[in-house]
């Protein structure tokens, strides 16, 4: 129990480093909290950033999901430890103690973390985000898309009920974090991909 919680701990903190913000202040770019849609995250940062921005956003919002849970793998720990060190380091950017846990909405540490205990969902979900994003072009709509789809990958793919668990509940956070977004959606005005709003 003791490993647990200590790996918990670690990924929450990994999570609380919030790469949109280092990286707009390393480039002398604007706080993506106060630009654009005002959201910590790649899809935000493209809009003022650029590409190479958004990417390393991207990739670290990314290796902050994965690596703590496949450090935990790899220290030995088992189902629920693995499971519950996904959801620390998703719960720790979304509400980051190192930015008075104002964070992002997830997306892409919820996939590092989703990679780190099951591959296979992961990558049926990314095909999902990808599949609906060159379609509609339109990254809220491909998240949610994703997100409501990956408890149905998790049961397909015989995931551990502990796992099915944790992602249900990051599918929940990540629904409840895009709820101006869902608005927008219904109303028709949610931006596209690379535009002032998405």
């Amino acid at each position: 129990m003791s490993a647990t919680i200590l790996f918990a701990i670690l990924g929450y903190l990994a999570g609380s480093v919030s790469t949109a913000i280092i990286v707009c202040r390393i480039m002398g770019l604007p706080d993506p909290r106060s630009e654009g849609s005002r959201n910590p995250g790649a899809t935000n940062v493209l809009r003022f950033g650029g590409k190479k921005a958004a990417a390393i956003t991207l990739a670290g919002d990314f290796l902050k999901g994965v690596l703590p849970v496949l450090l935990a793998r790899l220290a030995g720990l088992e189902e629920t430890g693995l499971a519950l060190t996904a959801l620390a380091a998703f719960l720790g950017h979304l509400y980051p103690l190192f930015f008075g846990f104002e964070g992002g909405k997830g997306v892409a540490t919820a996939f590092g973390a989703m990679l780190g205990l099951s591959w296979p969902v992961a990558l049926a979900a990314l095909a999902t985000w990808l599949f609906m994003a060159s379609v509609v072009r339109i990254s809220s709509l491909s998240a949610l898309t994703a997100a409501a789809l990956t408890p149905l990958f998790a049961v397909w793919f015989g995931s551990p009920g502990v796992y099915l668990g944790v992602i249900l509940a990051m599918v929940g956070l990540l629904i409840w974090r895009h709820r101006s977004n869902i608005r927008q959606l219904l109303a028709g005005t949610e931006g596209k991909i690379g535009t002032d709003r998405s």
